[in-house]
């Protein structure tokens, strides 16, 4: 189930779009601040963000940047502001798609249907939890919205570790899938120099956890 966050003061419209925008393979939530907005963002993993420029307790615009620098998630800006530099604006902030208002259901539909099916691609790349986004596609890990530098052994640990969450994985089976070189031998601390590091440059001490006398788990307790 894909799920939307429309951020819009104006709770009627907002309303309404919840319940446009719902579907079968849908749902949608409203934040009529960025604080609430935050809130959910950072309980919640969503698909897309609808994002309003004027907002009570703040700036869109501001808030867009915060969004891409810490959950990665497609953007669509709807607004009022139909100046041609407001638009260049929020797309040159980040925004994926940018309609102003009045506009077509229709055309809403679609363009947000767009952006899920892109983002849907790009998430199968992509970790995210809680203020950790890790794209290893591309390469590029962040926590908490600073850029983090891993070594490709580092990464190659990271990703079996995200892609089991929640299952410890076995020393034995980490150092088989990520020294794949065709070493003869590896030092037995190889892993938990790597572990250390790996925790300490993401500052993850609480994510990656020592499951004693057997490995190591991805989760939070």
């Amino acid at each position: 189930m894909k799920k939307i966050l429309i951020i819009e003061d104006d709770t009627a419209l907002a309303n309404g779009l919840c319940r446009a925008l719902s579907s079968e393979d849908a749902s949608a939530e409203s934040a009529e601040s960025l604080k609430k907005a935050r809130s959910k963002l950072e309980s919640g993993s969503f698909g897309l963000v609808i994002l309003d420029v004027n907002l009570p307790d703040g700036n869109g615009f501001d808030f867009l940047r915060e969004i891409k620098e810490k959950y990665a998630c497609p953007v669509v800006m709807l607004t009022a502001n139909d100046l041609e530099s407001d638009i260049v604006a929020g797309l040159e902030q980040g925004a994926d798609d940018y309609i102003t208002k009045p506009f077509s259901l229709a055309v809403l539909r679609a363009r947000v249907n767009a952006q899920l099916r892109r983002g849907e691609k790009q998430n199968r790349s992509v970790f995210r939890c809680d203020g950790f986004v890790f794209d290893f596609d591309r390469m590029e890990f962040t926590a908490d919205g600073t850029a983090v530098e891993l070594s490709k052994t580092e990464q190659k640990l990271l990703r079996l570790l995200t892609e089991n969450s929640g299952i410890t994985l076995t020393r034995e089976k980490l150092v088989d899938r990520i020294w794949t070189d065709g070493a003869e031998y590896v030092d037995e601390n190889a892993l938990s120099v790597t572990v250390k590091r790996l925790r300490d440059k993401l500052g993850a001490k609480d994510y990656i956890r020592t499951v004693y006398g057997t490995g190591y788990i991805w989760g939070k307790k």
